[in-house]
């Protein structure tokens, strides 16, 4: 018997599509909420009708796969699904509508080492640094939690040209893969990318979070499009993702609920 919650999570859904009729909905989402997304899509498509049709890409940087370079050249989608700082610069640019961001789930960086390695201490900050120096080698992901170690973090830890020789930044999906694969391989020996992207690779073993103080505050949330189609579907998988009944998922993701 399917559990309590996905009855419940059934029954949000057809709330939230009431008086819409059946549409393709097309979503853009990045890798750290995929995980929730497809286990609560099937749910919602079921529901309501409506068929989700899904491509992938990271929320920032300078991939063509990225989803600010897709909207920009004129590829379609009626929801994105990315991180929240990333929705913002979308609507500033008007490839979002302004006002409809809606946050899902707050996230948290991470770090892991291939399983069965010793795990180093990232209690704090010092001891985070001193794992950085120590590592022979580091990957972190071409997206947002990437971008802002190799740009901030470790600017601010005054070890950024130490790092720089011994990083690799690692393209996702969907042409790419995970940053936890390439340490499970031992092609890096630490990695770090946020958490609900590595809970669940195998062969590696999740060390935890950076320090809170160094936390940038990522957060994941969905949007329509300037050019959305169907914004009544869309509208729906929103409201549907964010409702209440969605949060064990969440949770059960390695991600936090957003505070309403």
């Amino acid at each position: 018997m399917p559990p309590r919650w996905l009855y419940a999570l059934a029954a949000s859904a057809a709330l939230a599509c009431t008086g819409a009729s059946a549409a393709d909905v097309r979503v853009m989402i990045s890798a750290g909420f995929y995980s929730v997304y497809s286990e609560l899509a099937p749910a919602f498509e079921r529901a309501s009708g409506h068929r989700l049709v899904t491509t992938r890409g990271p929320s920032i940087g300078d991939s063509p796969e990225a989803i600010p370079a897709r909207l920009a050249r004129g590829e379609g989608a009626d929801v994105v699904i990315l991180d929240g700082s990333a929705a913002d610069d979308l609507a500033r640019r008007g490839l979002a509508s302004a006002g409809s961001k809606v946050e899902l789930a707050r996230s948290l960086v991470g770090m892991v080492v291939r399983a069965g390695s010793p795990k180093p201490d990232i209690g704090n900050a010092e001891a985070l640094r001193a794992a950085l120096l120590a590592a022979k080698s580091i990957a972190y992901s071409d997206s947002g939690s990437g971008t802002y170690l190799s740009t901030v973090l470790f600017q601010k830890m005054g070890i950024a040209e130490q790092l720089a020789g011994k990083s690799r930044k690692v393209r996702g999906p969907p042409s790419g893969e995970p940053v936890a694969a390439v340490v499970a391989r031992g092609e890096a020996e630490i990695g770090f990318q946020q958490m609900s992207e590595l809970l669940h690779v195998a062969g590696v073993s999740v060390v935890g979070p950076i320090p809170a103080d160094l936390q940038p505050g990522f957060s994941f949330a969905a949007a329509l499009t300037s050019n959305a189609q169907n914004e009544e579907a869309a509208g729906a998988l929103i409201r549907f993702l964010s409702s209440p009944e969605a949060v064990p998922v969440i949770s059960r993701a390695g991600l936090m609920p957003p505070a309403r």
